[in-house]
């Protein structure tokens, strides 16, 4: 697997310097790629040579534990960097994988004869995480590069690594370890287990949380990832404690209940298999499949109604020919698997086409994706295990989005999207998960800019993006500018000028006409005379210089500080205190500021932005209503939700990097509950845009957000996505009436 992501990788760098960009960025890009070109080789050996290299755990966890005692060394940044990286995608690697990797784990501990695995052992993801980003380092490297195509290799490592842990598992079954799973006697009852298994919430089978029984973790074993809870090691309190842990546990739970009851009414369910549909039934298929188009190219030249009560009629009607699908399709089946996967389908789409909290038109075209489903179904049974499925993964965005959908900014437009998407799939029938992941890709782009384009949503993003493009270059521009000042002797007074008023009138002057405009120019250069104008000036002809350039420079720092929208006092008593600084600069005994430094500084200020760091400024304090003054942006129907209230836990602030846009949410703010819909987050992630239907708009910053969600102020409409939702709808009727799986 390893050359193959190496040459997907170099795809994807070679992608991004085609890009088009500044001048720094463009070079910063070849660079990584030059980089890239000459030692991914170096790269893919280092990594096949450590994976393949013999060892001793045992002796190894020694020795790694010895060294550790002698040296007693603080871990460097590099190594920090280096370790979160590896975290991060063996994270990916466990959510994609967690119920093969379980079982494979468990087939290597009876295998072996062990309590758990080597911390070590190849097998866990951490380990094979830590190879690549440790043989990535060693092949010259850098970790810049790593991040440009960090996307790309936990997608590949992570479907790659399914494949494998789900061959390794099969390869083991036919060797006769571990046909069944039984859990019973691996659970440990050591005193911290027993403690976590009464002190944990975990998700039970009906996905429900409360006090776990010894039962609820052997019901629930497939639930969460390693590292999280697995049945032979309990619970892992802290995991179960985050909300997205709990979410994705909960989810979990569901579909592993529906694995445990097809295990136990279909012989062989997880045994290896072909995964292709048998002759009769992919006839079926397809006989079905063109007859439903046929009907659809029927009803769109004949009803040119789009209203809701047609709408619920087509709904209606969709629901009758699901049941008669699935009864053609149940007669054509050639095995038990075979007519659990129809029925099972069938339910999740009956629960979705209920849903009636989508518009009905929307329904119809969910409707419609039944048979694609049906056949990646068929021929992937992880669909029914896998979260990270993209059939799941598309279905549940667009459901998030559809949520409300009578009330959003612009139905029609999302309406067309969602018809696109599933024509597309249409067109494809065979391609299975591919072009499920494919137009899952396209629609999440599309997502991304759709709510910010839309009405009084785009003003309030144009809004926000100035907001956050001023503030981020005012601290940089402090930053530079206080590097500049560092070894120069400049008064206090000149100091604050330049650090708490200039800066910000550099980043608006630069937001407004550009970093390279006249006036904008101006500005930096008054900077540069300030601090020469302000300095000593022991001798007569600097102090005429002085006097002879005060009227024209004052008059630039007068337009400057207008332009930031401070009154005419405020304005005076600034000038004031700088024609102070002035007057005691002529009478200074002190050395005088070399002009070849402020000559530097000057030439420095023209192409300051050439100079700017990328890091994140954090919070930084919102003012729209002094940005509407100095751009004149409309802002009468955005309220902003400054930065303040209480410190959110990190947890909290994970969750608020991963909403989505689209999502439906209930904002309780001063007292009002207003349903919004998230639609924007800005480039930096700090600033986050949530708009209501009767066309308000909330900007809130990423601290409050997440201290919003801590304290139930902002609250999620979907409590579990569309098709786990359907999954468990689907596992209430077969619990209720088992029969039907295969009648």
């Amino acid at each position: 697997m390893v050359p193959e992501l190496a040459k997907t990788v170099g795809d994807t760098l070679s992608e991004l310097a085609l890009r088009p960009g500044n001048a720094r960025e463009m070079q910063d890009l070849r660079d990584a790629l030059r980089l890239y070109q000459n030692n991914s080789a170096a790269w893919v050996q280092g990594v096949l040579g450590a994976v393949r290299r013999p060892f001793s755990p045992s002796a190894k966890t020694t020795a790694s534990a010895l060294l550790e005692l002698v040296t007693m060394e603080l871990v460097g940044n590099e190594t920090v960097e280096h370790r979160i990286l590896a975290s991060r995608l063996a994270l990916r690697l466990l959510d994609f994988a967690s119920w093969e990797l379980n079982d494979l784990r468990l087939r290597i501990q009876s295998l072996e004869g062990l309590s758990e695995l080597s911390r070590q052992d190849l097998f866990r993801p951490e380990v094979i995480a830590q190879h690549l980003i440790e043989q990535w380092t060693l092949a010259g490297l850098p970790q810049s590069a790593w991040l440009l195509g960090q996307d790309t290799i936990h997608k590949n490592m992570a479907a790659g690594m399914l494949e494998i842990y789900h061959a390794t598992n099969a390869f083991l079954i036919e060797r006769g370890v571990m046909a069944e799973i039984d859990l019973r006697p691996l659970v440990r009852r050591t005193p911290s287990a027993v403690n976590a298994i009464r002190t944990a919430s975990v998700a039970k089978s009906d996905g429900s949380f409360g006090k776990a029984s010894s039962a609820d973790i052997l019901n629930s074993r497939n639930a969460p990832a390693p590292g999280r809870m697995t049945a032979a090691e309990g619970v892992d309190p802290a995991a179960v404690a985050t909300p997205l842990a709990r979410v994705r546990m909960k989810a979990q739970g569901v579909l592993g209940h529906l694995k445990q009851m097809l295990m136990s009414r279909i012989e062989g369910f997880d045994q290896p298999r072909t995964h292709q549909a048998s002759p009769q039934l992919a006839h079926a298929m397809d006989r079905l499949q063109q007859q439903a188009e046929e009907a659809n190219q029927d009803g769109s030249r004949h009803s040119c109604q789009s209203d809701v009560d047609f709408a619920r009629t087509q709904v209606d009607q969709a629901l009758q020919e699901l049941r008669q699908r699935t009864s053609e399709l149940k007669k054509a089946a050639s095995s038990s698997a075979e007519k659990a996967t129809i029925e099972i389908v069938a339910l999740m789409f009956q629960s979705i086409l209920a849903e009636d909290r989508i518009a009905p038109q929307i329904r119809v075209w969910f409707a419609r994706l039944q048979m694609p489903v049906l056949r990646v179904a068929v021929a992937e049974p992880e669909f029914f295990s896998s979260l990270e499925h993209p059939a799941r993964q598309l279905i549940d965005r667009m459901g998030s989005c559809a949520l409300g959908f009578d009330v959003t900014v612009a139905g029609d437009v999302l309406e067309l999207e969602i018809k696109r998407v599933v024509q597309v799939i249409e067109q494809y029938p065979e391609t299975g998960r591919r072009v499920f992941q494919l137009v899952y890709e396209e629609f999440d782009k599309f997502l991304s800019r759709f709510f910010a384009e839309q009405g009084s949503v785009a003003r309030a993003v144009s809004l926000a993006q100035q907001l956050e493009q001023k503030e981020t270059m005012t601290v940089q521009y402090t930053i530079e500018m206080r590097t500049m000042l560092d070894d120069m002797p400049v008064r206090e007074e000149t100091r604050e000028f330049l650090f708490r008023i200039w800066a910000e009138v550099l980043a608006i002057a630069a937001m407004k006409n550009g970093p390279q405009h006249a006036q904008t120019l101006l500005f930096k250069q008054a900077a540069a005379d300030l601090v020469w104008s302000a300095s000593a000036k022991p001798n007569r002809s600097d102090r005429s210089r002085v006097i002879a350039a005060l009227p024209r420079l004052l008059q630039l720092l007068r337009q400057g500080m207008t332009l930031l929208g401070l009154d005419l006092a405020a304005q005076d008593a600034q000038l004031k205190i700088i024609s102070a600084t002035m007057a005691d600069a002529f009478m200074s005994k002190t050395d005088a500021i070399p002009v070849e430094k402020i000559d530097a500084m000057a030439r420095r200020l023209t192409n300051l932005e050439d100079y700017l760091s990328e890091q994140d400024v954090g919070d930084f304090p919102l003012d729209a209503d002094s940005l509407v003054t100095m751009i004149g942006i409309d802002s009468a129907h955005i309220e902003v939700i400054a930065d303040g209230g209480s410190q959110p836990t990190e947890a909290m602030r994970a969750w608020a990097r991963e909403l989505q846009p689209g999502s439906w949410f209930n904002l309780d703010h001063n007292g009002k509950i207003s349903h919004v819909q998230f639609a924007w987050c800005s480039e930096r992630k700090q600033l986050h845009l949530f708009a209501a239907a009767d066309g308000r708009s909330f900007l809130i910053q990423m601290r409050r957000l997440a201290a919003y969600l801590q304290a139930g102020l902002l609250v999620s409409m979907e409590e579990e996505a569309l098709t786990v939702r359907a999954t468990r709808n689907a596992l209430a009727k077969l619990d209720a009436n088992p029969e039907r799986l295969f009648g």
